[in-house]
């Protein structure tokens, strides 16, 4: 059986519904810019009318059941339709019963049609359907009750005792979610919840009652609402405005399913409902046309350097196009040749394909240009292979000239993305599109959808549902908290709540994983797991059998009347085989439970009550309950106390529940009350090992490669390197030299080293010249920052005016190292930087720190500097014509600690004094 990973994905919860400043704010925010003044007017007038759109809701919630009730009366003859409403507001008073046998009870004769009533409810309005007689003598005749709107074609009133209770109370419950929608939409000033909620709803109704009905209780509905709102002329033309839509909606035939469009024969996710498309979030399409005016031109552009950039560029760094731009509101371009020209241009190369390696830059492409992540490992193949024989032109040409992009957006049309509502989504790489729209490329350079499709193709790991896979322990069901940087939520998850983990038999008891009824309880054979039973019969004294050689010893059941205390040799053995079973190792005498073996031996209990004991104690708890969390404690609890791992997540749920409502002891309980135990183990028997996972069976054997075998080679002995170096021997000149150099790295040593020889060779010179640099300013230093200070400096370099030491002093000197090392930072600071800079080291001491803060107090920079070059160290070290450079002049280096952290420090980053004046002390209190 192979079982494939369908795709894990990241939470995502999408906005359900639109409100005005929703589907406002959105919009401006998807075309990255300002609120308008016509936005900004209707978000004031939606903000201005909102107490009075709370007070429709409220008067049509607290009318809700006198406005279905007059909406059923219409539609519906034979009976009392008010008796079928979900939640009675207030009683019915029932006032007269049919003369032909009167029933006591009001509500079946309610259903049943024989009783009338009359509605306690005061101050219903004309309109409303308040006080007064709610029979059903007059209701079809002409347009009484405030009928409003044309009855449509085909309608006919339903008999209540044909169409049934049930029925009933299914059309009332439509009705009240009807006038719920509309409450729902005038709080939220935008009918989208209607259009959602009510659109296709016709051909369901048709099949089920009868649409025209619907229609027709839909418009009394209507003019029960408006007549509550009389004397308020904008109430309700906002009522009549939101049932309007909603009828309109109703009378809509059901919207055919979005299809995904493709090329993959790998039909997964094709369709979507017209209902989530129009649930979800509006996002402008924008369509380069001739007759547009220059500013919705310039819209348009700005729509596709969003799309292809993933910013205006225009606003955010002032940069565009302008040959481009031009060209495509003339028309001499089409929109498709400009998006496939922005893919080809320096700026879309810089930003997102010179950054990253070519997996990203494929998932990125696609992002811009298709609108979507990548569908399948076959396509990723195929543009993995187009952009490295071709790069990125042929990419973009492969994307942009296909035939999906025309499908979807043809010459005119700027691509977008077809995210959540817009079409069908493939369950599979859900988790990676939804990341991929909803994060900058700079800010996720590691590809996603490679590692997605080559975790499909794995096999499943021997872990168990829950965690990573992080475990080192054989049984591995995971840690909760992984080491992985990855997020787990996105990788793909192969295990579901009904997968069942494929476990490798290793005992007796049930041989079959699935507990086949007609293969449980069969004894061990010669070559099973020594099993160990208390073999009692019943007498004036029981002997305890230990299982010898590789089988069980049989005998009859428990007695609770016999006794095995005058064989204590053997009943030792058989409690040892059970702490060993329960605890996984032998215990100290101190943690030996001593009650529990006296009843044992005595015949009080059996083996299983033993084992229960062993179980609850305090030392197990604290080994396999306290320490761990719930999961990891269920997995190891389980194994034994049943001898086999858990089966998978549902097995995991149940154990896990019982856990969180009743604790550690009720789990105990369950495991050794359950079938399986009685079964396998019954009252006599130590459990012991059944089944093992497939990994767990290859860390038991020496098969190559197998993890037993690698922690064998782990454990040859290795001769300590200081043994081999302390050896004697005969020892020439060059192993003294390197014995002297011990622990003295590579690293230590410069690879490089500038000299200045000839001057008449310029690229020798130049080359010189440019680790000067690199080493006194700790970069390169590009030729419009050098100007005519150092220009006139490598003149001289070059015509023996200078020698190279008054070159790098007179760089230390420049008013750009004065700027850079000099003026942002203390004295000490300085000295620290002068040091690595001229000397190439860190200060040794503090003592040498005073004596530097003295010259650079009294004689400033230069004579800091002159003070350095002028100075022994200099001159043994580097001379008349040697660049400085980083060096290690003591064996062992007396101050290589510090040199190694004031180098792997980030000057510019990083302002902190590697050798300190003095010892920070913590802030006290005073007072």
């Amino acid at each position: 059986m192979t079982v494939k990973a369908s795709g894990g994905s990241s939470v995502a919860r999408p906005q359900l519904y639109q409100t005005v400043p929703v589907a406002t704010i959105s919009q401006a925010e998807q075309q990255d810019r300002f609120l308008q003044r016509g936005e900004l007017s209707e978000l004031a007038t939606y903000f201005s009318s909102g107490a009075l759109r709370i007070d429709i809701s409220a008067t049509l919630t607290q009318n809700s059941e006198l406005i279905v009730s007059r909406a059923a009366n219409r539609i519906f003859t034979g009976g009392s339709p008010l008796a079928f409403l979900e939640r009675p507001q207030e009683p019915v008073m029932a006032v007269a019963a049919a003369s032909r046998g009167g029933s006591a009870n009001v509500s079946e004769g309610m259903k049943l049609g024989t009783v009338t009533y009359v509605e306690g409810r005061a101050g219903g309005g004309n309109g409303g359907g308040g006080g007064g007689f709610l029979g059903l003598g007059n209701l079809f005749s002409g347009n009484g009750g405030g009928y409003s709107g044309p009855i449509p074609a085909g309608f006919q009133p339903i008999n209540v005792s044909r169409y049934g209770p049930g029925n009933m109370t299914k059309s009332l419950r439509d009705l009240s979610w009807f006038l719920r929608y509309i409450t729902y939409a005038i709080v939220a000033g935008d009918p989208n919840i209607i259009s959602v909620n009510v659109r296709g709803l016709r051909e369901i109704i048709e099949n089920a009652c009868s649409s025209a009905a619907t229609i027709v209780a839909m418009q009394e509905m209507k003019a029960a609402s408006l007549g509550y709102f009389k004397n308020n002329a904008e109430a309700a033309a906002i009522v009549g405005q939101y049932f309007d839509v909603a009828i309109t909606e109703f009378k809509a035939p059901t919207p055919s399913d979005k299809v995904r469009q493709r090329e993959s024969n790998d039909q997964q996710g094709l369709q979507l409902p017209q209902i989530y498309f129009n649930a979800s979030e509006r996002r402008a399409k924008f369509v380069m046309k001739t007759g547009l005016s220059s500013a919705e031109k310039l819209e348009v552009i700005k729509a596709a350097y969003r799309q292809v950039f993933e910013r205006d560029i225009s606003r955010a760094y002032s940069q565009s196009i302008s040959d481009l731009e031009s060209k495509v509101k003339n028309g001499e371009i089409s929109m498709k040749e400009f998006i496939r020209r922005l893919g080809k241009s320096p700026l879309y190369r810089q930003q997102f394909y010179e950054p990253f390696v070519n997996s990203r830059a494929v998932e990125l492409a696609a992002r811009h240009f298709l609108g979507r992540g990548l569908s399948s490992r076959e396509e990723f193949s195929k543009y993995f292979a187009i952009v490295t024989k071709g790069g990125l032109a042929a990419l973009v040409d492969a994307m942009v000239y296909s035939q999906e992009y025309s499908d979807y957006f043809g010459e005119e049309t700027v691509p977008y993305l077809r995210g959540l509502g817009q079409e069908a989504q493939e369950c599979r790489n859900w988790g990676p599109q939804i990341d991929l729209f909803n994060f900058s490329a700079p800010f996720r350079k590691v590809p996603q959808f490679i590692t997605l499709f080559a975790g499909y193709t794995q096999p499943l790991p021997d872990q168990h549902v829950y965690g990573v896979g992080n475990d080192p322990l054989e049984i591995q069901f995971g840690a909760i908290f992984p080491k992985e940087t990855r997020n787990p939520k996105n990788r793909p998850a192969p295990f579901g709540k009904d997968t069942r983990r494929i476990l490798i038999r290793q005992g007796a008891g049930i041989e079959n994983q699935l507990s086949n009824p007609e293969a449980r309880g069969k004894a061990p054979g010669s070559l099973g797991p020594k099993v160990f039973k208390l073999d009692q019969l019943p007498g004036s004294y029981i002997t305890p059998k230990k299982a010898t050689g590789r089988g069980a010893s049989v005998g009859s059941s428990y007695s609770s009347a016999s006794s095995v205390k005058f064989s204590e040799s053997s009943t030792q053995a058989v409690i040892r085989a059970a702490y060993l079973q329960v605890f996984g190792r032998d215990v100290f005498d101190g943690q030996r439970q001593k009650v529990a073996e006296i009843k044992l031996e005595n015949g009080d209990i059996p083996m299983r009550e033993f084992i229960r004991m062993l179980a609850k104690s305090d030392v197990f708890r604290n080994m396999y309950w306290s320490k761990l969390y719930v999961c990891k404690a269920i997995e190891y609890i389980h194994r034994r106390l049943l001898g086999r791992p858990t089966y998978g997540r549902q097995e995991m749920n149940a154990y896990f529940d019982i856990c969180a409502k009743k604790g550690f002891y009720a789990l105990v309980d369950q495991i050794i009350d359950s079938l399986e135990y009685n079964e396998a183990f019954g009252e006599d028997t130590v459990p012991y090992e059944r089944y093992v996972t497939p990994g767990g069976l290859s860390m038991r054997t020496m098969r190559s490669g197998s993890v037993a075998e690698q922690n064998v080679q782990a454990q040859t002995p290795e001769t300590p390197r200081f043994i081999e170096l302390g050896a004697a021997g005969n020892r020439g000149d060059v192993e003294l030299q390197n014995r002297l150099a011990q622990g003295v790295s590579k690293r230590r040593e410069q690879t490089k080293v500038f000299k200045l020889t000839n001057t008449s060779d310029k690229v020798a010179l130049k080359t010189l010249i440019q680790a000067a640099y690199r080493q006194i300013f700790e970069r390169d230093i590009n030729p419009y920052v050098v100007k005519n200070e150092f220009t006139a400096l490598e003149s001289k370099l070059g015509n023996n005016e200078i020698n190279l030491k008054e070159f790098i002093e007179a760089l230390g000197c420049s008013s750009l190292y004065v700027k850079q090392f000099y003026a942002p930072y203390p004295n000490t600071k300085v000295i620290e930087l002068g040091t690595k800079h001229f000397l190439g080291r860190a200060p040794r001491n503090q003592a040498e720190i005073r004596t530097y803060n003295q010259i650079l107090a009294s004689k400033g920079i230069k004579g800091f500097i002159n003070a350095m070059l002028n100075s022994v160290e200099y001159a043994e070290a580097f001379g008349e014509d040697t660049v400085p450079y980083r060096r290690f002049p003591t064996l062992p280096a007396a101050n290589f600690p510090n040199t190694e952290r004031l180098y792997n420090l980030l000057t510019k980053q990083n302002g902190e004094l590697v050798v300190p004046s003095f010892e920070p002390v913590a802030a006290t209190d005073r007072s």
